[in-house]
């Protein structure tokens, strides 16, 4: 078993969002991203078979989808998606995000 204290270890940036490899194994791979008020991670897809989920930690924001599909993104709220659905997230307020991708990319 494994503890990482993920608010200590992985801070924001400023022009940026920052991300930080959790986890990884042939099973899953686990990625926080940060990302300050206004910062976003684009629509994009993966061209494989497999589910991610998109977990709001802290803050508020946005899950996007393509045609510029919004779903409001609060804490505790999670996504769950295949991962060649377009998927992206944007920030409203500072926002701590866990992705869990299943099998790993």
């Amino acid at each position: 078993m494994k503890k990482i204290e993920l608010f200590n270890e992985h801070g924001f940036k400023d022009l940026t969002f920052s991300n930080y490899l959790v986890h990884e194994s042939e099973f899953m791979k686990v990625i926080n991203f940060n990302f300050k008020a206004g910062q976003q991670l684009p629509v994009h897809s993966h061209d494989l078979e497999g589910e991610l989920t998109l977990t709001i930690l802290e803050g508020e924001g946005e899950f996007l989808g393509e045609n510029g599909a919004t779903i409001p993104a609060h804490t505790g709220d999670v996504l769950v998606s295949e991962i060649a659905e377009p998927h992206g997230v944007r920030a409203i307020t500072d926002m701590r995000v866990l992705v869990t991708i299943a099998p790993p990319i």
